[in-house]
């Protein structure tokens, strides 16, 4: 925690001016909105105040009184994650709430549910399945799989089988077996992936979920720490892709990303078919996995691996 200093740095532009004015209003009035009974504080007889008082939330969160103040008068002090995070469980703010006052605070990384458990919906489930047989997920910018329908499954059904919470794309390429990942161009389709991740974690310098993953990653797969290391950087883009099917049928799409209005940090990807042999092909595979299901799928796939991979 930084308490306020002097220099050039301390005549803050009209707009920064503004954006700490409102995160203090932002905090005061949830901070009012929490009575001490909520928290298992006594309410006591000579509270003037609605709601809790400085020095409570600052002793909530774990933090000087004097520094909170600051935080809700404006000045000028840059918190931690960590430290907006107490902050935000004292207040009880919910997912909409605790990402509004990360960008009130300028923090330079928002912590992101990485499970992303609020977009798995019943309504966002209706829409990839009207889909089928197009492959279709919903994907955070960290590249974890969120949700998907049958026809994605069918085209990879050995991601589909780890946990949810270890759905993640970039950690099945990197790390899992080449016959059971179906990329057929991996040099360049993993290489802009990770442009992408890259350019993404710029906007999150600092959050946790991204470097740990990062770090974590890097150390599983030397290739992947490889094409970390270049500091390429990559916009999301419509793009014409090629999959092997476990039983080695060769599958044509376009891959096309639509942002998430529900959740800025996350996308739904539709692989549409370039040709009618790939339409064909897609359906016949979802008939087989809804027959088969994903193990047995795997069990009596055929390929053995159809474009060759550098080691990782």
């Amino acid at each position: 925690m930084n308490s306020p200093g002097s220099g050039v740095g301390d005549d803050p532009s009209g707009s920064e001016v503004r954006r700490r004015a409102e995160l203090g209003a932002f905090l005061r009035l949830r901070r009012e909105r929490i009575t001490p009974d909520d928290v298992g504080l006594d309410p006591g007889t000579r509270r003037r105040t609605p709601g809790l008082r400085r020095e409570e939330v600052a002793q909530l969160s774990g933090i000087g009184v004097a520094w909170y103040t600051w935080l809700e008068q404006g000045r000028r002090i840059n918190p931690s994650v960590q430290v907006l995070g107490a902050i935000a469980r004292t207040l009880r703010l919910d997912r909409t709430e605790r990402e509004h006052l990360y960008r009130l605070a300028d923090v330079p990384g928002v912590p992101v549910d990485s499970s992303a458990r609020h977009l798995r919906t019943p309504e966002n489930q209706i829409i990839l399945d009207a889909l089928t047989p197009f492959p279709a997920s919903i994907v955070s910018a960290r590249y974890d799989v969120v949700a998907f329908n049958e026809a994605y499954a069918a085209l990879d059904p050995a991601i589909v089988l780890r946990p949810p919470q270890e759905r993640n794309i970039l950690w099945h390429l990197f790390t899992v077996d080449e016959h059971l990942q179906p990329l057929v161009a991996w040099e360049q389709e993993t290489a802009f992936m990770v442009a992408q991740l890259r350019a993404e974690s710029g906007r999150r310098l600092g959050d946790p979920h991204w470097t740990g993953f990062v770090q974590q990653l890097s150390a599983a797969s030397s290739r992947f720490a490889e094409m970390w290391a270049r500091h390429e950087v990559a916009a999301s883009d419509t793009r014409r892709k090629s999959f092997w099917t476990v039983d080695g049928d060769l599958l044509g799409v376009t891959a096309t990303a639509f942002a998430v209005a529900a959740a800025p940090d996350t996308r739904m990807c539709v692989h549409t078919p370039v040709d009618e042999t790939t339409e064909r092909r897609l359906g016949e595979l979802v008939a087989r996995y809804r027959e088969l299901g994903p193990a047995e799928m795997l069990r009596r796939g055929a390929r053995t691996g159809g474009g060759r991979q550098p080691a990782r």
